[in-house]
């Protein structure tokens, strides 16, 4: 049993024996389509037509989703500066800013169990 592909121009929705898949770049992209003769033609116009703003234009990239930390959590439910805060009434030497050393963190976590990250 034989069968017959009809090809119908996604544009304009025309079918004809010029009607046929057709391939096109654009910025490095291949996309395929089905069009007539004409169609095809009216897309390389536009195609051609759209290259000088690509040419002068400048990509715009999105926006980076920010830095992960490789660093494991000091502590857990809590934040730098409720250790800050609770090492000066403590009376233990914390800066006010910057790295908090490791011996606080312990220190803190001792006082504050429920501080202690998920290993």
């Amino acid at each position: 049993m034989a069968e017959k592909v009809i090809r119908v121009d996604d544009i304009d929705g025309s079918e004809g024996a010029d009607v046929a898949k057709r391939d096109f770049h654009v910025l490095d992209r291949t996309f395929t389509i089905d069009l007539s003769d004409d169609n095809f033609a009216r897309l390389g116009e536009i195609l051609a037509a759209l290259q000088p703003f690509i040419d002068n234009a400048a990509e715009v990239k999105p926006a980076g989703k920010g830095r992960k930390s490789t660093r494991t959590a000091k502590i857990k439910g809590y934040t730098n500066g409720d250790v800050r805060t609770w090492a000066l009434r403590e009376g233990i030497e914390v800066s006010e800013r910057g790295k908090i050393s490791d011996e606080v963190y312990a220190a803190f976590i001792e006082a504050h169990p429920d501080a202690m990250p998920d290993a």
